[in-house]
This record gives C-alpha cells, sequence and structure tokens, in this order.
C-alpha cells in the first residue's frame, strides 16, 4: 500500500530493469513518487514496467525511458525527454552499473565501457539534469556506489587503463570515481544535496565481484530509498554505508583531486 512521503515527486532510476534498480522504483512507487523507469533498451523498459504493476505499483505511477549508457549521445537524449516533460525533478538515483568486462573494451566515445556506464553517465545526467533538479528546490541525487571505491585507484595518465588492465581495478575505479564526483553533482546555492551509498552485498548480476552469496536486491533498495525520503537528513557530498554515514577512500576528499576528475569527465562527455 502506497504512503505519501514521497507524493507528488518525481524520481529517475537509472538500470531500474532489474535488481537493486528495479526494487527501488517499486519501494519509491510505494511511497508515492512518480518513477521514471529506465532501462537500455525500450523492450526492457516495457518488460521493467509490466512486472512493476504486477508487483502492485499503479500503472500511472510508471513512465519508461530508454538509453544505452554505452553512447553518450542517447543518454543526451534521455537528459532531454526528462528535461522537456518534467520540469521538476526531485529525485536521481544513480544506479546504473556493469562488471566490466575481462578484456579492456572500448565504448564508441573511446571510453572504457564500466567507466562510461558507471560514472561518466552519472556525471553527464547530474550536469545535463541541473535545471529540473534544482527547480525541485530539495532535490536528491544518490549515488549507488561500493565499498570496493576504497581499494581503487584513479589512473590520472590512463583512465581507460589500456595500458595496464584489471577488470576489478576498472570497475573499483568507477565506484571511486562515482564517489569522489559526487560533491561536484551538488554545487552551491543550486538546491540540490548529493550523496553516495554502498548498498551492501547483493544478489544481482554484479555479485561475482564480491562473492558468491548476497542478501536479497530488496535490502539494497530499501538502503537507496531510505536516503531519498524527505524525513532522512543528509549530508551533502558524503558516503553513506546503508543509512550510517562511513568513511570514504582518502583521495575522495581532497577537493584537489575532486577538481580534477571534474575536469577529466566534462573531457570525456564532451562529444555527448
Amino acid at each position: 500500500m502506497s504512503d505519501v512521503l514521497l507524493s507528488a515527486r518525481t524520481a529517475l532510476v537509472t538500470g531500474a530493469s532489474s535488481g537493486i534498480g528495479w526494487e527501488t522504483a517499486r519501494l519509491l512507487a510505494g511511497h508515492g513518487a512518480t518513477v521514471l523507469v529506465h532501462a537500455r533498451t525500450a523492450a526492457e523498459a516495457e518488460d521493467a514496467v509490466e512486472r512493476l504493476v504486477a508487483a502492485g505499483v499503479r500503472r500511472d505511477q510508471l513512465v519508461e525511458l530508454a538509453a544505452d549508457f554505452t553512447h553518450l549521445a542517447e543518454i543526451a537524449v534521455l537528459a532531454g525527454t526528462v528535461v522537456k516533460h518534467y520540469p521538476a525533478l526531485d529525485l536521481l538515483v544513480n544506479n546504473a552499473a556493469v562488471m566490466a568486462p575481462e578484456r579492456c573494451t572500448l565504448t564508441d566515445d573511446g571510453n572504457e565501457v564500466s567507466l562510461q556506464v558507471n560514472f561518466l553517465a552519472a556525471h553527464l545526467l547530474a550536469k545535463l539534469l541541473r535545471a529540473p533538479l534544482s527547480a525541485a528546490g530539495d532535490a536528491r541525487i544518490v549515488n549507488v556506489s561500493s565499498s570496493l571505491h576504497r581499494t581503487a585507484s584513479m589512473n590520472w595518465s590512463d583512465p581507460h587503463r589500456a595500458k595496464k588492465y584489471s577488470r576489478v581495478a576498472a570497475y573499483a575505479q568507477s565506484q571511486l570515481a562515482l564517489t569522489m564526483d559526487t560533491r561536484d553533482m551538488a554545487p552551491a546555492g543550486s538546491g540540490i544535496t548529493a550523496v553516495s551509498l554502498n548498498p551492501g552485498q547483493c544478489d544481482t548480476a554484479l555479485l561475482p565481484l564480491y562473492g558468491r552469496t548476497g542478501a536479497p536486491a530488496a535490502e539494497g533498495a530499501a538502503a537507496v530509498v531510505r536516503l531519498c525520503l524527505p524525513d532522512t537528513e543528509l549530508i551533502n557530498g558524503e558516503y553513506y554505508d546503508g543509512g550510517d554515514l562511513a568513511p570514504t577512500a582518502a583521495i575522495a576528499q581532497e577537493e584537489r583531486s575532486q577538481r580534477r576528475l571534474a575536469k577529466l569527465a566534462d573531457q570525456l562527455v564532451a562529444q555527448a
């Protein structure tokens, strides 16, 4: 049954076709939000919405959106659609993520695929959606990151890791970048609060990177949604483990590194 905590609010959830993203969409709708359900393809978005309706969500609370995040141009089109139809956007949940493949794989835009899908897409969306997020007055951006970011390092000279590639290092770097970039997504005076979080080790498509067993995806989604609720106080730019503040990798708190990353990210998405 729906409650009214998020009544009259609109949320965009990326990567909402399965796992934590799908469960997050379901829970946000349960709190009364209109949810923009993003998936890689239109067919996947339609299927996700059908399953949400079957799970008890009202159809008029759901909007299907499709964009393949391995193409920057599709991310830009997605953002343009949201801006056109939703002058105020209350929540942006950057959840879409992929495992880095066994071999270094570049997108058509020239970026390592996990770096683009897991980080650059969120960076670009936060910039392109700043107007509707600011218009909402008290919007929140929640970046679904990972505890693996603490094991990562930024390869500034070779961010695509083409010279010395490791799928775990590439994935961890993408999560570190997402965590580091969080504060830049909500500049002072924007009316936006941005945070990142570790939703816990859950049974999703990413589980093989962490281990063999994980909690139900609904548990990870509950941690995400907790940070979306207006009665949960957040500190801008911080990292949460579940519902609690948690330490990040030291580099994620370095302002110089944050500025360096924002500049690099802007360069990598410039052609979108």
